[in-house]
C-alpha cells in the first residue's frame, strides 16, 4: 500500500482489497469469519486514525488497561451438588447443580435460564437471575 485509500475507495472495494489493507494496517489477517462490512469500517477508521495523528496517548493508556485486565474471570464452574438460592416474589426457590443439568421442584432442567423461566414466566439470563452474572450495561 503505497498511500492511504479515500473512504470513498473504501466503500467500493471488494473483499481481497479491503483484506490487503487490513494486512498493510496492522500487520496481520483479520480474524476468520470476520465480515466484509467490518472490516471495511475498521480500515477506514485506521486509516482516519493515522491521518489525525492517530490516537492520543491517555486513551491509548485506559485502551491498554482494558485490554490487559485479568480482573474479569469467567463464570464459576458449577459442580453437581452445588445448590443455588432465590427468593422470588417472597417465595424460596433451591435449585440443585446436577451432572446433566439443574433440578428445581423435582423437575430437571438442561440450563439455569430455563429454570430462570419457569419461576418467573419470563425470559431471563439464568446466570443473571441467580446472581453468577452482573446486569448489562
Amino acid at each position: 500500500m503505497t498511500s492511504p485509500a479515500t473512504v470513498a475507495e473504501i466503500a467500493a472495494m471488494g473483499r481481497d482489497g479491503l483484506v490487503a489493507h487490513w494486512v498493510a494496517l496492522t500487520g496481520a489477517p483479520p480474524p476468520p469469519r470476520t465480515s466484509t462490512p467490518l472490516i471495511r469500517r475498521v480500515v477506514a477508521f485506521e486509516i482516519q486514525a493515522r491521518a489525525s495523528g492517530g490516537l492520543s496517548a491517555k486513551l491509548q493508556r485506559q485502551l491498554d488497561a482494558l485490554g490487559s485486565d485479568t480482573s474479569r474471570q469467567g463464570s464459576a464452574r458449577l459442580e453437581p451438588g452445588g445448590r443455588f438460592i432465590r427468593e422470588w416474589n417472597g417465595v424460596r426457590h433451591v435449585v440443585e447443580v446436577h451432572e446433566d443439568g439443574y433440578r428445581w421442584k423435582d423437575q430437571s432442567f438442561r440450563s439455569l435460564s430455563a429454570v430462570a423461566k419457569a419461576i418467573t414466566g419470563a425470559h431471563w439470563s439464568g446466570p443473571r437471575f441467580f446472581g453468577l452474572a452482573g446486569p448489562r450495561s
